[in-house]
């Protein structure tokens, strides 16, 4: 009898577990676009955590580089605002678009930077 009380306590902890856990990974789809709107390919692209690290280029928490359609796509990121630098030969997004919305936990979240 024991062994099933402790059975069953265990399955249902791992349920709520499951039931409580969200479904997806937090992740980010950023577009960038030039100053007429076109979409950048190859563009690198890197999140900071904080503004310090950001400033300094530093502790960089994702980096990947813009696929053909201008799209660059993290996974399993934390659900915090993020500091972005997007370069591309002699663009960036400095002075405008530096930081992203607070990403919501679990969610596909979208942003769009534009660089100059």
């Amino acid at each position: 009898m024991k062994k099933v009380f402790v059975s069953v306590a265990v399955l249902t902890l791992v349920c709520l577990a499951v039931a409580f856990s969200p479904p997806f990974k937090t992740s980010l789809t950023l577009t960038v676009r030039d100053e007429v709107g076109n979409l950048v390919e190859g563009a690198s692209v890197k999140l900071f955590e904080t503004k310090d690290d950001y400033l300094k280029e530093v502790n960089v928490a994702a980096e990947t580089t813009t696929d053909a359609k201008g799209i660059a796509k993290f996974k399993g990121l934390k659900p915090i605002a993020y500091y972005v630098i997007v370069r591309k030969g002699d663009k960036d997004n400095a002075g405008g678009g530096e930081q992203i919305g607070k990403l919501e936990e679990g969610k596909f979240n979208k942003s769009t930077v534009v660089i100059q």
